[in-house]
């Protein structure tokens, strides 16, 4: 009997754990039926979701040592997620960090630079958030916006953009002789599918407020935009910091084979552990614990 429980209990922890993978993965729950049936028959070879879950969780097992060996070394990791409206790079973040230790590993996603920040010097807004030692950051855009987003709209003056691939690639150098670890990665998708994801957002009231209106303008400039890829991806590929392209139109597979190349990218070993033992709880025969109020528990209403 005292056998059972550890199992039972190591399956119940196990169960919880891949519902929460069901939780992220409802992406069809309130889709129209054509939609989603115009979804299912444009993507015919979607990856088991067992064979998913599986490779999901190992890659994300290989992460946590990875996140250790970075705590452990005072190892400082950054890496950038660029890509098109709707390419894949949030989820690949999520799924990225979703076990990892938010002290360790966080998100950086800035918003549209105020007033006071369009006076500074390009980079500086994006500074403060370089990691520390033993910190990984990943950033959802970076400062390559100025030669996609900001050029696109016209943010940025063609004097202004030319300015930053001068001076790109020795901010990056900087960053690396500096001991920081930076990983680049564009995430792919064509024409067909981006119109596909913005249709599924439009029609699913969870996902609506993804879509901007700079979004909506992204759209108009498809053709504008590629321009400016290519050419970024051309003037800031150094060989310090090269780019990684991850085709996108599949969205599980994208998200595994990031993880996997990320973890190539980085020298992480196993890492010594002092063993943890949970200590006996203290018993005092004259404390009772306080009878609190009912107003102050939230209603059980499930």
């Amino acid at each position: 009997m005292q056998d059972q429980m550890p199992k039972d209990w190591l399956e119940a922890e196990l169960q919880d754990t891949l519902d929460e993978d069901y939780e992220l993965e409802l992406e069809d729950a309130v889709l129209s039926q054509e939609i989603a049936r115009i979804y299912r028959d444009t993507h015919p070879n979607q990856m088991p979701r067992p064979e998913y879950f599986r490779e999901l969780l190992r890659l994300q097992s290989e992460l946590i040592k990875l996140q250790d060996w970075v705590a452990y070394h005072k190892e400082k990791v950054v890496v950038l997620f660029e890509g098109r409206d709707s390419a894949g790079k949030g989820g690949a973040i999520k799924r990225i960090t979703q076990r990892l230790n938010p002290r360790v590993a966080r998100v950086v996603a800035l918003p549209a630079p105020s007033d006071r920040e369009k006076t500074q010097w390009y980079f500086q807004r994006y500074v403060p958030h370089l990691p520390a030692g033993g910190e990984i950051v990943l950033f959802d855009r970076s400062w390559n916006n100025r030669a996609g987003v900001e050029r696109v709209m016209g943010f940025a003056s063609e004097d202004q953009v030319e300015q930053f691939f001068d001076d790109v690639p020795d901010f990056e150098r900087m960053l690396i002789r500096s001991g920081i670890r930076l990983v680049k990665y564009w995430f792919s998708i064509t024409d067909e599918e981006q119109q596909m994801r913005f249709l599924v957002r439009i029609h699913d009231p969870l996902k609506q407020w993804k879509l901007s209106p700079m979004d909506l303008q992204s759209r108009i400039r498809w053709e504008a935009y590629t321009k400016a890829k290519e050419e970024m991806l051309e003037r800031t590929n150094i060989p310090e910091a090269p780019w990684y392209i991850v085709p996108g139109n599949d969205k599980k597979r994208a998200r595994l084979n990031c993880m996997a190349h990320l973890l190539t990218q980085i020298p992480y070993t196993e890492v010594p552990h002092s063993e943890v033992e949970l200590p006996d709880r203290v018993f005092n025969p004259d404390y009772e614990r306080e009878v609190l109020p009912s107003d102050l528990y939230v209603p059980q209403r499930y």
